[in-house]
């Protein structure tokens, strides 16, 4: 630890970050570029943090299963006899191949080896006479998988926390979310040539709204715009104005008509409407490119036309591909290298930045 915040040893990271927000600098531009930091992250940061994978109805019997990916990690997840959510290493033991399956049995795509749903090698064709091969010791490696209300997670690091202890200052204040009933209505996905730490960043901060969201200005309260960080997440307030504007309309007597836009480290937000919740998973695709994956959940059984919310989102969306491509190639100038925050409107910024750093270095 150095006076001026942390040092870190690797080559591409040898730079001091400053904890306190009014006096630091912004992350070096070779954070958002080099192609080794990227590599870096994908075990440092998504190897050892919560992920979410996929949808709770996804596997609401014993036996039912779907395919995600972590960290660049193919993983399998799966309800067994017991009814326990698991989640697995989709790759066989014996030559890499996916294991997927149907049934009461996993069962790999190339040779045809077999696994129960605890992860145990049950059949492995034509493998007599093989020396030192000890079939019961044979098994998929195991993660740590919990849920969310319906929501799957899962992380590839044993040692990590659980996810309880990640959401532990999240649960009570949303404790009063109808999230049992909250069922899947509306996927849509978007590349974007940036790296995904230059949209997590954007996301963070109103402070572009006034400029660059003159429509999404119009319907919030930017004089009460907030941003609380917490250990491992921040929350974002913004009262709606008043009747007539999209968050407004058609609520039942006696709901407050707000935003609020939570984000969990690394990757993930959860944007609270008034009638229904908004998830954006962001994942890197290599060097200056990502994809955020959105996904619109309401009451099961609610009737709920999303036609303007999500033509409002498109619109907001594609202002910040916009904002966000440009600042890749800002990135990339011979004339930038760090910059510095807004101590009243870049606090979300800045918190995001120090995680990344502690995970980075350790």
């Amino acid at each position: 630890m150095e006076a001026s915040g942390i040092a870190l040893s690797l080559p591409v990271m040898d730079f001091a970050f400053d904890p306190e927000l009014a006096s630091a600098e912004t992350l070096p531009s070779r954070c958002y570029t080099d192609p080794a930091i990227l590599a870096r992250e994908r075990h440092r940061i998504f190897g050892r943090s919560w992920q979410w994978v996929g949808h709770a109805d996804q596997v609401s019997q014993p036996g039912s299963r779907f395919h995600s990916e972590v960290g660049g990690e193919p993983i399998l997840v799966l309800k067994d006899d017991e009814g326990r959510l698991r989640a697995f290493s989709a790759v066989c033991r014996h030559r890499a191949g996916r294991v997927g399956g149907e049934g009461k049995t996993l069962k790999c795509a190339y040779h045809g080896w077999t696994y129960d749903l605890n992860g145990r090698l049950l059949g492995a064709p034509e493998f007599e006479g093989v020396k030192g091969f000890d079939k019961a010791a044979c098994r998929l490696p195991e993660f740590q998988v919990e849920a969310w209300g319906p929501w799957v997670f899962v992380n590839l690091d044993p040692a990590s926390p659980s996810l309880a202890e990640v959401l532990a200052e999240i649960l009570p204040e949303t404790a009063h979310w109808p999230l049992a009933g909250l069922k899947a209505i509306h996927t849509l996905d978007y590349d974007l040539a940036c790296d995904w730490k230059v949209y997590v960043d954007n996301y963070l901060e109103g402070y572009h709204i006034p400029v660059a969201h003159p429509e999404l200005f119009r319907q919030l309260d930017f004089g009460a715009y907030r941003v609380e960080t917490r250990r491992w997440h921040s929350r974002q307030h913004a009262p709606v104005k008043g009747a007539g504007t999209l968050y407004h309309r058609d609520l039942a007597e006696g709901v407050e008509p707000e935003a609020l836009y939570y984000w969990l480290f690394p990757n993930l937000m959860v944007n609270v409407y008034p009638d229904h919740v908004q998830l954006n998973l962001i994942q890197p695709l290599g060097p200056g490119r990502c994809r955020t994956h959105f996904a619109w959940f309401a009451e099961s059984g609610k009737k709920l036309d999303l036609t303007e919310n999500l033509a409002f989102s498109d619109l907001v969306q594609q202002e910040d591909i916009s904002l966000c491509e440009a600042v890749q190639q800002g990135l990339a100038s011979s004339t930038y290298d760090r910059g510095r925050y807004s101590a009243k409107r870049e606090n979300g910024v800045h918190h995001f930045h120090q995680l990344w750093v502690e995970m980075m270095k350790s």
